[in-house]
């Protein structure tokens, strides 16, 4: 027999979703549904220095309520970051009827099987705690880096350091519910997601595990995280009255993104293990595919290989033709250049396929989650599951005056099989294929 005929089939049973639209799937997918955009001026702290001050901000929430009590004073050491993943994996978990020791007293998991994949960021440091410890290392307006080794340092709290590492989204999530087997994290910016969905998926096919928890979250929404992205020139700072058409997916003149922090994660599970407990099943993960653009550190290759080669990848692992996919949820950053290039690499994928498919580009209602970008994944199993294609909130006009299958209301659709792509600053690509479960 072939090595694809012994592969196992992977299925997923639970997603679970942070975003500013809302805390928990079905928060997400109503607003979603509703075209409710979550893109304001930023209220976590004074964005008045700053060339952007909007951003896709997650509603208030108490992390206290999202963890097991004995776990309470875990969530001082607790990075937003890992807040996030913290409560998109309650969701999801809760969400797949398995029991764990996250909120359940009699689990009914066997952890070693259980594993773990969660995309994370570059976590920013908090500004109040580096303040202290630099202002003891000052040589008038410098930093005095002697000073900053030998007494600066000694200003952070001693587990300053474990807020800030990015495999603690996957560390904290593996604690809090249990889970022992393979674990990974992935840090690959706004691909992180996708990529860590992929592996576990793998993970689960060839057999090293049953069931895995996979996506990423993260938060840029801080004075260092929005920093970074105006420097790199990536935000719309044009859009500081009008937040709710700041960003404008595939628009001749999209003049940037705009942050947003959030989380997607997937419970995947084995397609028999499922079938055995009598689990709900969203969707199967029929194909990943992955690729790297060379083109350089902060542009994409305008010719859209890259983009194309992951996607036609993908397909090919799911063994499915481009003809056959029935929703597309694209990268769409809003910013013209990189928006250009993913077109071309959708028309190479796609062909003439590409003006009938409707798209679904959701960063216009949440903004740029990077290596939450989970959530884009979890918008695409979710319009598959309840076949409903959701609305654009920018419907045009697009890049050479192309007529995108693109809509401001929500339509009704039988799908079998959707597409989720995204591409990351560093170059890496990333496409996932989910197939509709066999009734």
């Amino acid at each position: 027999s072939t090595i694809a005929s012994r592969m196992r089939r992977v299925v997923i049973t639970g997603i679970g979703v942070v975003s500013p639209l809302g805390i928990g799937q079905k928060a997400f997918w109503t607003a979603l549904v509703e075209g409710v955009v979550g893109i304001g001026r930023i209220r976590a702290f004074d964005p008045g220095g700053f060339p952007c001050q909007v951003a896709g901000e997650v509603p208030e929430y108490r992390i206290a309520e999202h963890v097991p009590k004995s776990y309470r004073k875990a969530t001082k050491v607790m990075a937003r970051d890992i807040e996030l993943a913290v409560i998109a994996a309650d969701d999801a978990l809760r969400d797949s009827g398995l029991k764990t020791r996250g909120y359940s007293e009699t689990p009914d998991i066997d952890p070693r099987r259980f594993g773990c994949n969660i995309g994370a960021g570059l976590i920013s440091a908090e500004l109040n705690e580096l303040g202290a410890a630099m202002n003891t290392a000052r040589d008038g307006n410098r930093l005095d880096l002697r000073a900053w080794g030998s007494t600066g340092m000694n200003n952070l709290t001693p587990l300053w350091l474990l807020k800030y590492l990015p495999n603690m989204l996957a560390c904290h999530v593996t604690i809090i519910h249990e889970l022992k087997g393979p674990s990974n994290t992935i840090t690959c910016a706004d691909a992180s997601s996708h990529l860590a969905i992929g592996e576990a998926f793998r993970t689960i096919q060839r057999g090293a595990a049953d069931l895995a928890i996979c996506g990423g979250a993260e938060s840029r929404l801080n004075p260092m995280g929005l920093l970074r992205q105006c420097l790199l020139g990536r935000m719309n700072t044009t859009s500081n009255d009008s937040p709710q058409t700041a960003v404008r997916p595939f628009s001749p003149d999209g003049a940037g993104t705009v942050i947003g922090e959030g989380g997607g994660l997937f419970v995947l599970e084995e397609m028999e293990h499922a079938k055995r407990r009598g689990a709900r099943i969203y969707a199967e993960v029929a194909g990943f595919g992955a690729s790297q653009d060379t083109a350089g550190l902060v542009a994409p290759a305008p010719n859209g290989y890259p983009t194309a080669t992951a996607i036609t990848r993908a397909l090919a692992d799911a063994n499915a033709g481009p003809d056959e996919v029935d929703l597309i949820v694209p990268h769409g950053l809003g910013l013209a250049s990189h928006d250009r290039a993913e077109l071309q690499g959708l028309e190479r994928a796609f062909d003439t396929a590409l003006l009938t498919i409707p798209l679904a580009p959701i960063k216009a209602q949440v903004g740029n989650l990077a290596a939450g970008c989970g959530v884009d994944a979890a918008a695409a199993v979710l319009a598959l599951h309840h076949g409903l294609v959701p609305p654009a909130a920018y419907a045009g006009p697009f890049i050479d005056e192309l007529k995108l299958n693109v809509s401001k209301r929500p339509r009704p659709a039988g799908m079998d099989l959707v597409v989720s792509s995204v591409h990351s600053l560093g170059g890496q690509n990333a496409a996932l294929v989910f197939r509709k479960a066999a009734s």
